[in-house]
């Protein structure tokens, strides 16, 4: 894996200079790489984030919530959307939002007891309300227990969310996603860099809609 990422560091390599010096390159094109990637898919998708973050904003003043899940780095990923929107930096309004991927105790006993596959399908089932929100996070769109966790909640009424890399996956063929976002990229690192910032925008999109509704209803 070192090898693939990272090539300049060759065993046996011992001119610090030219080393540092394909680091250096070798980060920049790294960077170069996922801003024009954010780009690219930030345009593509500005009307289907804009309609997604209202439908969001519908949800959450409806007394809604957002649930979040997703496994490995997406399950940390899952945990900043949820943080993003309860405890927002700047003063922002907080939004209702767990993750549920956080209670450890849950997650172990579902997958020793039942299975992984429905680590996430069960806490929809349990905590989902028609009003609520459901965003799950996979680099391959093929995670097993998030197609569960989606098909649970378009059951129930919640408003779907899913953010995918490469091609979408399995997730691309689930009619139980309302609004599926697709990084199209090889790159895990890539995928998750860039739907970072498609969470952030649809966080951003979905205040900024709420805002402008409590306004206009004071009008």
């Amino acid at each position: 894996m070192t090898e693939t990422l990272y090539p300049f560091l060759r065993e046996g390599e011992t001119d610090t200079e030219s080393l540092i010096e394909q680091v250096r390159r070798s980060t920049a094109a790294k960077a170069m790489e996922v801003v024009e990637l954010r780009a690219r898919v930030v345009a593509a998708e500005e009307e289907r984030l804009r309609a997604c973050a209202a439908a969001m904003a519908d949800r959450f003043a409806r007394g809604g919530r957002l649930l979040a899940f997703g496994n490995g780095g997406s399950a940390t990923d899952a945990q900043a959307v949820a943080g993003a929107f309860c405890a927002p930096a700047g003063g922002a309004r907080p939004l209702p939002a767990l993750s549920l991927t956080g209670d450890i105790a849950v997650i172990t006993a579902l997958s020793n007891d039942v299975g992984p596959d429905v680590v996430f399908s069960r806490q929809v089932a349990a905590f989902g309300r028609p009003c609520d929100i459901a965003v799950g996070l996979s680099t391959s769109g093929n995670s097993a227990n998030l197609l569960r966790a989606f098909d649970t909640a378009a059951a129930r009424g919640l408003l779907t969310v899913g953010l995918a890399g490469y091609d979408g996956g399995r997730m691309a063929e689930l009619d139980s996603i309302e609004h599926l976002f697709v990084v199209p990229s090889p790159s895990v690192h890539r995928v998750q860099e860039v739907q970072t910032t498609l969470c952030h925008l649809l966080w951003e999109l979905t205040v900024e809609t709420l805002g402008r509704d409590v306004r206009e209803e004071s009008d």
